[in-house]
């Protein structure tokens, strides 16, 4: 190749390493969980890229990985500071803010290659999780918080949600769910509180997959158990929507300023019904007595 080529071959679009751990901190701001007398911060974030960009950065992830730690303890250290006035104002109300700390002892941070092939270069998509004890005595189970921020071409945008665990999982089947998609015919059955449908992908963790087209949402919906009552609900999270029995179901999640947060909508599942995946993918869901 002639040296005339290649200066006139376009440049990749590249993202500085000072941008992704920028991004990572602002992740971890996003993401912070107030209780009583302390403020958690996500301890896990795994952070995706393009693969041309991963092998860029390949012979740094070591130095990225560590200098992005860093850099998530020394906001914790900035945002822990309280100015002269306000440590006033606290100790006349004789209040106090309560400390952010790691939910972790450690910071735990991965950088990963984009195994889809849907991310474009320069794109940057950061998935961190904070989980929270279980609450016995209010009878709350485990709680993992998920914030997902994507940086793109169209600006960034979050999506975030919460599920909840029961503290003991169920020893046989509560449920059962049967589909045909493109890849055949399936039977899954439902042992745990929380199941989600849909695509999957990076940063979408589904328990039930769906092989389709991009009219099913990556993550498309959730049929959420209620272990005090053993009723069943059904969460829709998806873009082109989802049926019970034929008609719509509430959208479960609101989009304000590029955020996406769960809204806490959602429709009861009797003994049978049959669930659209925008129309296109038909879940046979049926309770096991």
């Amino acid at each position: 190749m002639s040296p005339q080529r290649l200066e006139s071959r376009p440049s990749a679009p590249r993202r500085p390493a000072r941008d992704i751990i920028d991004a990572v901190v602002d992740n971890m701001r996003k993401n912070l969980e107030l209780l009583k007398y302390s403020t958690l911060a996500p301890s896990r974030y795994t952070v995706y890229l393009h693969p041309a960009e991963h092998a860029r950065l390949d012979g740094i992830i070591p130095v990225l990985r560590e200098q992005t730690a860093r850099a998530l303890s020394d906001e914790l250290v900035r945002l822990n500071r309280r100015s002269v006035p306000r440590r006033w104002v606290n100790r006349l109300r004789r209040d106090s803010d309560p400390d952010i700390r790691n939910a972790a002892a450690d910071w735990q941070v991965e950088f990963v290659a984009d195994p889809d092939g849907d991310m474009n270069e320069g794109d940057l998509l950061i998935d961190s999780e904070l989980v929270l004890p279980a609450s016995l005595d209010l009878g709350v189970g485990e709680r993992t918080r998920r914030i997902t921020t994507v940086h793109g071409g169209q600006g960034p945008t979050t999506r975030e949600h919460t599920i909840t665990r029961q503290a003991e999982a169920p020893g046989s089947a509560l449920a059962r769910i049967e589909y045909d998609d493109d890849a055949g015919h399936h039977s899954y059955e439902v042992v745990k509180d929380s199941v989600t449908v849909g695509r999957g992908g990076i940063a979408y963790r589904v328990d039930v997959p769906i092989t389709s087209s991009p009219d099913v949402s990556r993550e498309h919906a959730r049929i959420r158990r209620d272990p005090k009552t053993g009723r069943f609900f059904l969460i829709d999270l998806s873009t082109l929507g989802t049926t019970l029995n034929g008609r719509h179901v509430p959208r479960g999640y609101d989009e304000v300023d590029g955020a996406r947060r769960e809204n806490g909508a959602e429709t009861a599942l009797l003994e049978n019904g049959k669930i659209g995946l925008a129309d296109t993918v038909f879940l046979d869901f049926g309770i096991i007595r």
